[in-house]
């Protein structure tokens, strides 16, 4: 068959359903080809969405997602999504269009070295110079993008070879079973948590990739050992029990830091290092390393000792073997969490509007199911509802705290609801995040998604201002005017509200998610509460 028919082949062997993107005339046979598949493919406005939707649904499944685009600018607007998909650990595969390799008659028009631009973002990036090579190819970048720790991969094809033909067959993806950690290693983390005083659990983005829920469960049950999260973390365990101290919004100084500089040892699982160190590691203190793999070692991550495979398998040993120690104390960590918890706790009743940060999370939070999934672009916000909102469920609160690009919101709420049909999904994006991708709002309304997005508009992009500030810089560059975004949602066809009090805006969300269809709503935030809540300095200087 030809190559365009055999690559199509090959991804439906290898189980995908989706492909995200923006064609071109390089991709037409291939485009021909899906068509005639059982994939579905959803055309987008942007290749950036294309990539943040595909990167999502690895994100979500474990499954590889798929996004396309063309050469030169095509494949260019998909470097952000690539780089986010890698920092962020989420199985990711691109494909794009290239001009033939053997014969062209155009010369070097549109032409750059994709493959090389996408090498070092990438876990694996190919040229595909032949039709028999396709299947070999395909597989491998499948099982590379999902293997731990997962990540981008990319395969350029060119339009000669999806016309050439070929006798190949595809070759059907196969689950892989990952490795145990070794006994020695899981014996020594025991007998280090049974002689500590004050033992600590941080769990990381990693835990979230995989369903260690049940065995962690049981381990926190067995052990009361109470447990932090990072922004990442969110949601691998309910946060709703009385073992959860917090989550740890900012790098250092706040509440759940100090809380995990009391710890005498921290079990930290499925820590990764492109995410920003949980604990500030202080002389004397333990940090255990639990991981489908070894530590990337610098100078704030240094573990005393490290277990390396399954994490479940991990946790299931420990679970039935640890024996319960009379000396632990956790009492300094339930007093951080009750201070913690009455400092969230202030201005959540606060009419004061624009409304405040805290008054907003809280109503965000009252309204939604605990079973409701947040997409969050990339903003200020992202601090506050990382803090004060707290996740019952895996992968209900999606955020990047990786890459931590803004755009990605609207893009990441669209294949969540796709996938998650029967949730509610509600974006939350700042004003400077939502604009940068709303050309996609027609692909939400063409996808007849049911979706809420909350547009925070502080006319400005509210983070940097927090940071310029805390340097004792004057207020420059950062601010902008907003167009009416009822009349944008208009345009569009979708609903739109503007919040004109505190309290208008619970209800306002409630009938949202109620009605069904997409909602957007704009609600004015005041940010002046940032230095007061969480100091003066940026997260980034702490």
């Amino acid at each position: 068959m030809k190559g365009a028919d055999l690559f199509v082949k090959c991804l439906e062997a290898a189980g995908i359903e989706y492909i995200f993107g923006l064609p071109g005339e390089e991709n037409l046979a291939f485009l021909d080809a899906v068509r005639r598949s059982k994939i579905e493919f959803i055309t987008t406005r942007d290749e950036q969405t294309a990539v943040f939707m595909a990167a999502t649904l690895g994100r979500l499944t474990g499954r590889v997602g798929v996004a396309m685009s063309t050469l030169g600018p095509g494949a260019t607007n998909l470097v952000t999504g690539v780089a986010y998909a890698q920092l962020g650990g989420m199985p990711l595969l691109v494909i794009t269009g290239q001009k033939p390799i053997r014969k062209s008659k155009q010369g070097k028009f549109q032409i750059i070295d994709v493959v090389g631009m996408m090498r070092p973002i990438t876990k694996m990036a190919e040229q595909i110079v032949s039709a028999d090579r396709i299947p070999a190819a395909v597989i491998q970048a499948v099982r590379i993008a999902e293997a731990e720790r997962p990540g981008a991969v990319h395969l350029e094809f060119p339009e000669d070879i999806a016309e050439e033909y070929s006798d190949e067959k595809p070759i059907p993806w196969k689950k892989v079973r990952r490795p145990v950690p070794d006994d020695k290693s899981i014996i020594a983390v025991i007998a280090e948590i049974e002689k500590a005083r004050s033992p600590l659990i941080a769990i990381a983005a990693g835990a979230n990739r995989k369903l260690i829920r049940k065995q962690l469960r049981n381990f926190i049950a067995k052990t009361k050992i109470p447990f932090v999260t990072t922004q990442m973390g969110k949601g691998v365990e309910d946060e709703g029990t009385a073992e959860y101290i917090g989550t740890t919004a900012l790098s250092g100084g706040d509440h759940v830091h100090k809380a995990t500089a009391k710890a005498d040892l921290i079990l930290l699982i499925g820590h990764d290092i492109t995410e920003k160190p949980p604990v500030l590691p202080r002389v004397g203190q333990k940090i255990v390393h639990l991981n489908f793999y070894p530590a990337d070692i610098d100078h704030v991550y240094k573990p005393y000792l490290e277990v390396v495979g399954d994490i479940s398998h991990a946790l299931w040993v420990m679970s039935k073997d640890i024996k319960v120690q009379k000396r632990w104390d956790f009492k300094k960590f339930h007093k951080i969490k009750d201070e913690l918890r009455a400092h969230i706790g202030k201005k959540t009743g606060s009419d004061r509007f624009p409304i405040v940060p805290q008054r907003f999370v809280h109503d965000l939070r009252q309204v939604l199911p605990r079973d409701a999934i947040l997409s969050l672009d990339n903003g200020m916000y992202k601090l506050w509802i990382s803090r004060n909102y707290p996740a019952y469920e895996q992968n209900t609160v999606l955020l990047d705290n990786a890459f931590a690009t803004m755009g990605a919101g609207l893009a990441v709420g669209m294949a969540a609801k796709l996938i998650n049909p029967r949730k509610k999904v509600v974006v939350v994006a700042g004003d400077g995040g939502f604009l940068m991708n709303v050309a996609d709002l027609e692909t939400a309304k063409r996808l007849k998604l049911d979706l809420v997005i909350i547009i925070l508009d502080d006319s400005g992009y509210g983070m940097i201002k927090w940071k310029q500030s805390g340097m004792g810089l004057k207020d420059f560059g950062l601010s902008f005017e907003n167009p009416d975004f009822v009349q944008l949602a208009a345009a569009f066809g979708v609903t739109g509200h503007c919040i004109e009090s505190a309290a208008e805006f619970e209800p306002t969300l409630r009938n949202a998610l109620k009605d069904g269809g997409i909602h957007i709503i704009a609600l004015p935030i005041d940010y002046t509460e940032n230095a007061r809540a969480f100091g003066g300095k940026a997260e980034d200087d702490e």
